[in-house]
């Protein structure tokens, strides 16, 4: 299991006065072991488990994304033998 970095930012549409929260971690492919960042979706629950490729080596990861009560998220990502 290979916990995140997190950064937050927050980008304002002055026009309709609408903030949206974009948020990227720093997750480690558990095959090739590159750093890759991934752009977190805080509507998708407070558990999201899915399959997601890597972008350096295109192998697939088991992915399982939760947020602690803060809203704060933590990441890994295994192998799909590691399930």
């Amino acid at each position: 299991m290979i916990d995140s970095d997190a950064t937050v930012s927050w980008d304002t549409d002055d026009d309709d006065d609408v903030a949206e929260l974009t948020e990227d971690v720093l997750v480690f492919c558990p095959y090739c072991g590159e750093g890759v960042e991934m752009l977190v979706d805080h509507g998708g629950g407070a558990v999201q488990d899915y399959v997601e490729d890597c972008t350096v080596c295109c192998q697939p990861w088991a992915v399982r994304l939760t947020f602690d009560s803060d809203g704060h998220p933590t990441v890994s990502a295994t192998t799909l033998d590691d399930e």
